[in-house]
C-alpha cells in the first residue's frame, strides 16, 4: 500500500533534478564567504523559496553539502555559503566555466498566506540567503515584507544606507542590503560586531521592536518567515508564540543524501495524531514553528 509519505515523494519527483551546472562567477567576502552563481536552467525553473541544492565540491569527494537558493534567474541560482571543512574550501577554488553538479531544487518551501500581508523575514548568517529568495517573492505580490538580517561576520555584501525611514527604530541604525533597497524592500541589519550603521543586539531584539510598533489590525496581519541558527530558530520562535503571529521556520541540519532515504535529518514535530519525527530535507527545511519540539 503506498504511504501519504509515499505518494509526497513521488509527486516531488518531475521537480527534482540531477545537473551538471556550470560555474558563472563567485564574489568572495570577508569571513571565507561566498556567493557563487551557478548556470543550472533545470534547478532554477523549478526553485521556490526555502529550496536548497544539494551540490557536488569536488570529484575527490563522495558527499554532497546543502546549500540553500538565495536566487533564481532564467537559467541559473546563486548560493551563499561559508567555508565550513574541507568540501566547501574546495568549492570555493572553482573557477567561472568549471562543472558543479547539483542535485535539487529539493525541500518544502514558505508558504506566505495572502491573509497576512505584513511579512517579518529574519535571516540569520548564511540563513540570510532564503530570506532574499522570500522577499524577491513577496515584492510582486499582496505583502510588505521587512527583514531583518544578522551576522557577526561581515556581511556578504556592501553596506548600504536605507532611505526608507522607520519612526520606531532610532535613526542612527540605517544600514541595509543593496539588493533589497533596490527591489523596494524596507530592511535593517542588526551585529554585536559594532558594525557602521547597524543595531547593535539580537535578531530578536529587534524584531520585537517591529511587533511593538504594530496596531492590533497590522499585528493580526503579521507573519514572521525565519532561517538561521538553531538557538537563533528558537528565539524567534518563542517571540512569535509570545506576541500570538505565526511563523514559519527553516531548519539547518546536517545531511546525507538530502532526498529522505538516510533519515538522518530528523526533527521531532507535533501533529494531530501525535508526536512524530520529520525529515528536514524533504518534509521541510519549512516547518511551522509551533509544532517544532525545540531542545
Amino acid at each position: 500500500m503506498t504511504t501519504a509519505a509515499q505518494k509526497k515523494a513521488q509527486s516531488n519527483r518531475g521537480t527534482l533534478f540531477v545537473e551538471d551546472g556550470e560555474l558563472i562567477s563567485t564574489l568572495a567576502f570577508p569571513g571565507d564567504q561566498f556567493v557563487m552563481r551557478i548556470r543550472a536552467p533545470k534547478c532554477a525553473a523549478a526553485a521556490t523559496p526555502g529550496s536548497f541544492v544539494h551540490v557536488n565540491c569536488d570529484e575527490t569527494l563522495p558527499m554532497r553539502r546543502p546549500l540553500s537558493i538565495m536566487r533564481a534567474g532564467d537559467d541559473w541560482i546563486e548560493v551563499l555559503y561559508k567555508i565550513v571543512g574541507e568540501g566547501l574550501h574546495l568549492l570555493a577554488e572553482k573557477s567561472p566555466g568549471d562543472t558543479i553538479n547539483v542535485l535539487g531544487p529539493i525541500g518544502q518551501a514558505f508558504r506566505p498566506s495572502p491573509e497576512r500581508t505584513n511579512c517579518l523575514l529574519i535571516g540569520g548568517g548564511v540563513g540570510i540567503p532564503p530570506m532574499v529568495f522570500l522577499a524577491e517573492t513577496l515584492r510582486n505580490g499582496p505583502w510588505q515584507p521587512f527583514a531583518i538580517l544578522g551576522s557577526e561576520l561581515p556581511f556578504p555584501f556592501s553596506l548600504e544606507k536605507s532611505h526608507f525611514e522607520l519612526s520606531w527604530l532610532d535613526g542612527d541604525v540605517i544600514s541595509t542590503m543593496p539588493l533589497l533597497e533596490g527591489w523596494g524592500i524596507p530592511a535593517r541589519l542588526t551585529s554585536l560586531s559594532d558594525f557602521d550603521g547597524c543595531y547593535r543586539g539580537y535578531v530578536t531584539d529587534l524584531a520585537e521592536l517591529w511587533l511593538r510598533s504594530l496596531d492590533d489590525d497590522d499585528k493580526g496581519g503579521a507573519e514572521i518567515f525565519t532561517c538561521g541558527p538553531t538557538p537563533m530558530l528558537k528565539a524567534v520562535a518563542a517571540l512569535a508564540a509570545r506576541y500570538d503571529v505565526p511563523c514559519q521556520v527553516s531548519l539547518e541540519e546536517f545531511m546525507a543524501c538530502a532526498v529522505g532515504g538516510c533519515a538522518g535529518c530528523t526533527v521531532e514535530v507535533t501533529t494531530p495524531e501525535g508526536p512524530a519525527m520529520k525529515r528536514v530535507c524533504v518534509d521541510g527545511p519549512v516547518f511551522d514553528a509551533s509544532t517544532v519540539v525545540w531542545r
